[in-house]
């Protein structure tokens, strides 16, 4: 009898870290969400327009996540956000500037 026991206290434990339960919230493995780069709202995107300096664009924007080593008069911001149950977010600008004043906004 006690090996029975033993034996379906083992199975109850062991089946917690089964993928069936992954419908039910209490059974399945808790995953965090991640957020990676600028975050980008779309009042920040408002107030860009061509002709704001380098400066404005960085107090507006923050720094860029990606100035091109080959064209340094292009930033790319970007965000990705990837919530725990799978679900991406991405959002990516590019402000292209020419003679230090923003030329395009590129989303």
């Amino acid at each position: 009898m006690q090996r029975y026991l033993i034996t379906s206290l083992f199975i109850a434990l062991i089946s917690g870290c089964s993928t069936i339960g992954n419908n039910i919230d209490f059974l399945s493995v808790h995953k965090i969400d991640v957020q990676q780069g600028n975050i980008i709202t779309d009042d920040m995107i408002e107030l860009l327009r061509p002709g704001l300096t380098e400066d404005q664009v960085q107090y507006v924007m923050g720094t860029p996540l990606l100035i091109d080593t080959f064209n340094p008069n292009h930033w790319d911001y970007v965000y990705r956000y990837l919530q725990g149950d799978g679900q991406v977010e991405e959002r990516r600008v590019r402000v292209v500037f020419k003679q230090g004043r923003v030329s395009s906004i590129e989303q």
